[in-house]
């Protein structure tokens, strides 16, 4: 246990060693105070996982790192308030739910619940997915208290519909906070899934934001 524990501190250290910027194998031991051969050794396991990317030789921090953080960031209470809200959204659907907050450009999954189908879609916590495609997307780009749906436009055979959960408390503006999503395959969701999806999905959006306090009506 204490050599495992051990190994986990150094893994760490060499991480830190990386927030100061780029570090070459040499000011890699020399942040992180290990060994030359053990920095090296955890530097390459950790870009394994994605913790760690090389520019031109140098280890930086990785894109696995910027998930986590990104999904760390993301206010805890919104996905607290959404997860029964989307439990029950997928029940009445039958299909994947998920919970997308704007980074960027991107848009990055917060909160995912998988449909009870063997084929469905699937799309973990922390995927980070282009935002001008996609219904998710859409809906983080457009305030509204309507549904957005696409089909196959990032995914060949995956219909989508999505709609904003928005901060509708006085002075915030109705800014879009996130987007409520329904995925699934076409053979079940049909080329028109906003017919069929459409007022759930809605509906669990001002959900969130009763739960989550964004609601007018709550102050």
């Amino acid at each position: 246990m204490e050599r495992s524990i051990q190994l986990l501190d150094r893994a760490i250290a060499v991480l830190y060693a990386c927030e100061q910027g780029p570090a070459s194998l040499g000011e890699l031991a020399s942040r992180s105070g290990l060994p030359r051969a053990t920095a090296h050794r955890l530097a390459v396991a950790l870009e394994g996982h994605g913790m760690l990317r090389r520019d031109d030789g140098r280890f930086a921090l990785g894109p696995a790192l910027a998930r986590l953080g990104a999904v760390a960031g993301s206010a805890p209470s919104l996905v607290v308030a959404a997860r029964p809200v989307l439990e029950a959204l997928r029940d009445a659907t039958g299909e994947s739910v998920q919970l997308y907050v704007r980074r960027g450009e991107e848009r990055l999954c917060v909160l995912a619940l998988e449909s009870p189908h063997s084929l469905r879609t699937i799309v973990p916590v922390g995927a980070v997915l282009p935002l001008d495609r996609g219904s998710a997307g859409r809906a983080l780009r457009q305030p509204g208290d309507g549904w957005a749906e696409t089909v196959e436009e990032r995914e060949p055979g995956v219909a989508s519909v999505s709609a904003a959960v928005c901060d509708r408390r006085p002075g915030a503006g109705g800014a879009v906070v996130a987007a409520v999503s329904v995925s699934g395959p076409v053979e079940r969701t049909s080329r028109h899934p906003g017919e069929r999806y459409g007022a759930d999905v809605v509906a669990a959006a001002r959900a969130v934001e009763r739960a989550a306090g964004l609601a007018a009506e709550r102050l």
